[in-house]
């Protein structure tokens, strides 16, 4: 099918959660890698249990309360200044090297862009301005808005809501492999960036395609080719 806009997780996609095991690692030499790491998983966890059990908290809080967790299971100090300069790292997460010009491609095509995230509209706000790319995404549509978070259908259908298009024709791009057959249940085209190389899901279900950067994207979607799309909604989610 052809593809009339894309739709991108904003972590671990556009931007590299495990960047903060550099500070980390400046903090506690030798456990950088493994704090970063045990915190990702627990925050997905957290963010999957609330969800389930409808006990929704803001990404940030479910973040902070993920990182408490990590920190105190590495036996690491868990003090507020500690706290603060790890979440603090969330405002200033790395963009993956070839995401800029991917970006740039795409739009050059007549693709809108927008991002799809478990974020709130404040934390993706200071990312965003932070790394530059603020003005590339014409939609930054967060989960706070209907207080689940991804898999629920209520998240993904954020997007075909503010695109004015049916999710058939928006190519959904994650680098969680979760999140790409999540976006297939809902009825996306999905793309999973697969950085680490591992194999996919076992769900029943797997993305359209796979590659291990932004780049193979580009390729996939000249492989598709580019649907022009109906005039966009003018929702948007926060003012960037």
């Amino acid at each position: 099918m052809t593809i009339a806009a894309v739709i991108f997780d904003a972590y671990g996609t556009l931007f590299d959660v495990y960047s903060v095991a550099r500070q980390a690692e400046a903090l506690f030499p030798g456990k950088g890698e493994a704090l970063a790491q045990l915190w990702r998983e627990r925050q997905i966890d957290y963010t999957r249990l609330r969800t389930l059990s409808g006990r929704y908290q803001p990404f940030s809080k479910v973040t902070l309360d993920a990182l408490r967790y990590a920190l105190a299971r590495l036996q690491l100090p868990t003090d507020s200044a500690t706290l603060e300069e790890l979440m603090g790292e969330y405002d200033r997460l790395a963009v993956f090297g070839e995401n800029r010009a991917a970006l740039a491609q795409m739009a050059e095509w007549g693709l809108p862009l927008a991002i799809l995230s478990n974020g709130e509209p404040a934390l993706l706000e200071r990312v965003l301005q932070h790394s530059g790319l603020a003005a590339t995404f014409a939609h930054v549509l967060s989960a706070d808005r209907v207080c689940r978070f991804k898999t629920a259908p209520e998240v993904y259908q954020l997007g075909p809501d503010a695109l004015g298009l049916p999710a058939s024709e928006i190519l959904f791009v994650s680098s969680n492999g979760w999140d790409a057959c999540g976006a297939r249940w809902f009825g996306y085209q999905s793309f999973w960036i697969n950085r680490a190389g591992h194999p996919p899901e076992e769900l029943g279900i797997t993305a359209d395609a796979s590659g291990a950067t932004m780049t193979e994207v580009l390729t996939h979607i000249t492989r598709q080719g580019v649907k022009h799309a109906r005039p966009q909604s003018s929702m948007k989610e926060t003012p960037l």
